[in-house]
């Protein structure tokens, strides 16, 4: 069992929680990520570690309520503890001082783009941070990304905070401003993501893209969490998460995480039901 030593809502409907984790605390690096099982009956499911404090034992997760899975983390408090936590897993951020690198992250995928960001920061380089959401709440992290950045930068569809548009449109516009960039990190959803790439692949920019498929063991063994890069299968899960982003075949990753949504619909809808089924006879 791992206790839940914090939580607080940081978004809509997006929980960061800090969890007693100390053998994963001591070893965890950028990048890396942890499968989670809330309950015995539960599914695993992974989520990328934003942050650790070896000192206190904790990782720090963030997670946005869509399925069943993370409605059920969600409905965990203080004091209260998940059943499974499994990591480090995956490969660490390969870090060094490459110039100017622009790190970019869309929605709830600010959360991993963020110990990217901090670790690209913490060997020297110069550090322009993009962040953007539906509106200015869907833009989490804020505090935390200007303090390490160098230039942070937001957008929102709206434009009710920073530039209203996309990301990839303040990337664009600092190309044609004549800035060199050396390297660019792009997480968050496929469209963000596979837009980036379209914008850098047609200068000749290096980006690494963090793919979260759906994913089962994060030991390779089940498959599910395959992608195609450079043409090859690939699993996120010990090749990556992170890929050259030029290579990665985004709309086969897409088709593949729609594969459940039929199910995972259904399963939420039922869950829904045996909720207010219990809400109905706590009552009696």
């Amino acid at each position: 069992m791992f206790p839940i030593l914090a939580k607080r809502c940081i978004g809509p409907q997006v929980y960061l929680m800090r969890v007693r984790a100390p053998e994963i605390a001591a070893k965890r690096k950028a990048g890396q990520f942890v499968i989670l099982r809330v309950a015995e009956c539960g599914e695993r499911f992974p989520l990328t570690i934003v942050d650790s404090d070896p000192r206190e034992g904790s990782v720090t997760i963030i997670f946005q309520v869509v399925g069943v899975s993370t409605r059920r983390l969600a409905a965990l408090n203080e004091g209260e503890a998940i059943l499974d936590v499994v990591g480090p897993l995956g490969n660490p951020t390969h870090i060094e001082r490459y110039g100017h690198v622009v790190c970019i992250g869309g929605g709830v995928g600010i959360a991993p783009a963020y110990p990217i960001a901090a670790a690209m920061k913490a060997v020297g380089n110069r550090l322009t941070v993009i962040i953007s959401g539906r509106t200015k709440e869907h833009v989490i992290l804020r505090q935390e990304m200007a303090a390490i950045s160098d230039d942070l930068r937001i957008a929102t569809d709206d434009g009710s905070l920073g530039f209203k548009g996309f990301p990839t449109q303040i990337l664009e516009e600092m190309i044609r401003s004549g800035e060199k960039i050396d390297l660019v990190v792009a997480v968050g959803p496929v469209p963000m993501m596979r837009a980036v790439c379209a914008v850098t692949r047609s200068h000749g920019i290096r980006t690494i893209v963090s793919l979260n498929p759906i994913m089962v063991d994060g030991t390779g063994m089940c498959g599910g969490c395959r992608v195609e890069v450079g043409g090859q299968t690939k699993f996120a899960c010990v090749d990556g998460p992170e890929f050259d982003g030029h290579q990665v075949d985004f709309d086969l990753l897409a088709k593949r995480l729609r594969t459940y949504e039929a199910e995972e619909r259904l399963r939420v809808q039922r869950y829904e039901e045996e909720c207010r089924l219990r809400e109905v006879l706590g009552k009696r």
